[in-house]
């Protein structure tokens, strides 16, 4: 499975919504910036670990929009891909031709997304395991210390991912197989009412 996160400066987990007590509206906010500071992130998640991250930036280090181009060389840098398969969601640039053009000669058959041989279903977050596990347990991390720049919040960011063990990924990998039977039973509607542990 692969795909892509954004992590903004100034995002903590809320681990409990703000409440104020008094006996008077203190007509209290929290203010938030339109466009925080950002890095972009993605990574492959498969039995024998984690691929990456790898941060889209530009020469600068500033975050860039993920692109075909940039998804290309992206995957075009990544090595040992030999004989897994490839899941990606349906974003435009990943299933634009040219990017399966770099896909098909790395892994054949092997690919599992939008315009494959294997059709990777509209919309199903709840059956990724980067959506449904990684970015929330690497967020939960990489806030904790509330990082002020871009360089500590990724090698937050590298140290989560890092820290992340061989038994959790298999946990969570087994955890996909109970995700899409359910989905299955349930004739792909919602996995609302159901808890999965890692």
């Amino acid at each position: 499975s692969s795909g892509e996160a954004h992590f903004d400066l100034g995002q903590y987990i809320n681990k409990q919504n703000c409440r104020i007590w008094g006996t008077e509206n203190p007509h209290a906010y929290i203010g938030k910036p339109m466009h925080p500071k950002r890095v972009t992130v993605w990574c492959g998640f498969w039995s024998r670990g984690i691929i990456g991250p790898f941060f889209f930036e530009n020469e600068q280090g500033v975050a860039v929009t993920v692109n075909g181009d940039r998804y290309r060389t992206m995957l075009n840098e990544e090595e040992d891909l030999g004989n897994i398969w490839f899941q990606q969601d349906g974003a435009t640039c990943h299933t634009a031709e040219a990017t399966l053009d770099v896909l098909r000669p790395v892994f054949e058959e092997r690919i599992i997304s939008r315009r494959a041989d294997v059709v990777w279903p509209p919309r199903s977050c709840d059956l990724t395991p980067l959506d449904y596990y990684l970015w929330g347990a690497v967020k939960d991390k990489c806030y904790a210390d509330k990082p002020e720049t871009i360089d500590p919040l990724k090698d937050n960011i590298r140290e989560a991912i890092g820290e992340i063990q061989l038994h959790t990924i298999d946990n969570v990998l087994k955890n996909w197989t109970d995700r899409v039977g359910y989905c299955m039973a349930s004739r792909g509607s919602h996995l609302n009412e159901i808890v999965f542990h890692y």
